[in-house]
């Protein structure tokens, strides 16, 4: 990896002074964090290089890159349901991130946490029971969401687990993209099955589904009936279906090109919504 793409992405202050600045991934933000995660181009795989080639983020690089802005140095960040990582698919941000970070807390009841070799502390509860006392400027939950069974009682721990002024992020699917909805009708044991096959998944990262908070709707009235404000969001086409393969993942950004040309949406995608607290 040459000097230029060793580069610390550029950040801005994620808060300040009880207040939020909130700063939405960019070109350069996003070329940034790209070429830390995947190195060199010569070193590029098929995969990246073709999303290169289509003008192409997928929603993971997208909120890696969100994270960069937002994680300031010293900045007090509880990151909820993350198991055995603290980005999956970029090892070299989430060192960068957990060291920049002055608290970074693991929520977790699933044991997966205990090999999380990021988080400062873990702690085995899920955010419904948690008291956070206010003291975290951040809280996030990457592809969590839809494992929430009482999206209530999720949405006032993390109320209670913010300072004012302080950011929820929440990443997580479109409860009406389809594979949201073939999985509702998939059974468990099937599930297994078909995520190991696209995507080399392991069975124990693989949880019960509810979808009961992943539309911007739903998530606007759930952290407006906590007093907290919609500070950003953003719908993330989802391209990742048949990554594994790449005739199959080319035809997957073909078939968004041509609905983009069309203005119409991609029927597959992600959201991101951020909430801050008054």
């Amino acid at each position: 990896m040459t000097a230029a793409h060793r580069r610390e992405p550029k950040t801005v202050p994620g808060i300040a002074d009880r207040g939020a600045l909130v700063r939405m991934p960019d070109a350069q933000s996003l070329n940034e964090v790209f070429w830390l995660k995947y190195g060199d181009k010569e070193q590029l795989g098929w995969g990246p290089r073709l999303r290169l080639a289509y003008g192409y983020e997928n929603p993971d690089d997208w909120y890696e890159t969100l994270l960069s802005l937002l994680v300031a140095k010293g900045i007090r960040w509880l990151d909820v349901g993350c198991g055995r990582e603290l980005c999956p698919s970029n090892k070299p941000l989430a060192r960068l991130l957990a060291d920049r970070a002055g608290l970074l807390v693991g929520l977790d009841p699933d044991q997966n946490l205990a090999e999380n070799p990021y988080v400062h502390e873990k702690v085995h509860m899920g955010i419904d029971a948690y008291d956070g006392k206010g003291r975290f400027d951040l809280v996030t939950l990457r592809m969590v969401a839809e494992h929430i069974g009482d999206p209530e009682a999720c949405v006032r721990g993390i109320e209670r687990a913010l300072t004012p002024g302080g950011l929820a992020v929440i990443y997580t699917v479109f409860g009406w993209s389809p594979m949201p909805m073939l999985t509702r009708l998939a059974p468990m044991e099937l599930r297994h099955v078909v995520k190991a096959w696209l995507w080399r998944t392991e069975k124990k990262d693989t949880f019960p589904t509810q979808f009961k908070m992943n539309t911007r709707r739903r998530l606007q009235r759930l952290f407006a009936g906590v007093g907290m404000r919609e500070a950003g969001f953003a719908r993330l086409d989802d391209c990742r279906t048949f990554a594994r393969f790449r005739f199959l993942s080319e035809l997957e950004l073909r078939l968004r090109s041509a609905c983009r040309m069309a203005s119409m949406p991609y029927p597959e995608h992600c959201i991101v919504g951020i909430y801050q607290k008054s």
